[in-house]
Order: structure tokens, then sequence, then C-alpha cells
């Protein structure tokens, strides 16, 4: 008996494990979103142009909502993704000198900022003053 004929395996017919599995797709693809260098080359292949893929992002935005959010290991996925929605930004991702501007923020950022609190950087200056003693 061929798969095409025969019954359908558990993971194919249970809702909740067809959901779970679109789930985790749809978030491994949000974070994916955190790499400048992924975006970068998504703009380079004109994905970023179709409509049907702008679309996509949008729907993807329930992943800012708290209990969607929570699963989420690269906030700058959620901050890609909404400027995303921006057709400014799709097209200037197609540049290089973007793609390098936002990888240098990210690091920054990443450099600066542990734990939510500000760390010293090598000059001495901190991102919250209001802590600076």
């Amino acid at each position: 008996m061929d798969s095409a004929s025969g019954p359908a395996t558990t993971s194919e017919s249970d809702p909740k494990a067809i959901n779970r599995a679109r789930f985790e797709l749809e978030l491994e693809f949000v974070q994916a979103l955190a790499n400048p260098y992924y975006l970068h080359s998504l703009a380079q292949q004109n994905i970023l142009d179709q409509p049907a893929f702008i679309n996509f992002l949008e729907y993807l935005l329930y992943f800012k909502e708290k209990d969607y959010a929570r699963f989420i290991h690269y906030p700058h996925a959620l901050h890609h993704l909404e400027l995303l929605q921006h057709a400014q930004f799709r097209a200037d991702m197609r540049q290089d000198e973007w793609r390098d501007m936002l990888n240098q923020k990210q690091f920054d950022h990443w450099l600066t900022n542990r734990n939510g609190t500000a760390a010293s950087t090598s000059t001495g200056e901190t991102g919250d003053t209001s802590t600076a003693s």
C-alpha cells in the first residue's frame, strides 16, 4: 500500500500538532529577522517587494503580543519585524551600507545593554545616566 492511499499519520491529522509545527516555523523565521545579513539577502533577492511576503510580514506582527513575544530569544527580531512594515526600510535594506549600519547598531546595543541594564563601555560612558554615581 503506498503512503498516498494509507491512513494519515498522527501528526498530519492532529490539529494541535499542525498548529504547533506552523508556530515553530513562524517563530524560527521571525527570529531569523534579527540578522541584518539575512534581511539584506531577502532585499537583494527582491523577496521584500513581493505583496504576498509583505502580507506575511504583517501577519507575523502577532509575535509582538505578550503571549507570543515571550518565545522570542532575539528581541531585535521584533524591532526588525516592525521596521519591515515600512516600504522605505525594505527598499533601503538592498544597500550594503544599510546592512552594515543595522549590524553596527545591533552590535552597539548588545555591547552596552546587558540584562536590561546599561554596562560601561571602554570610554566609561553608560547608556543610563540615571544610575550613574
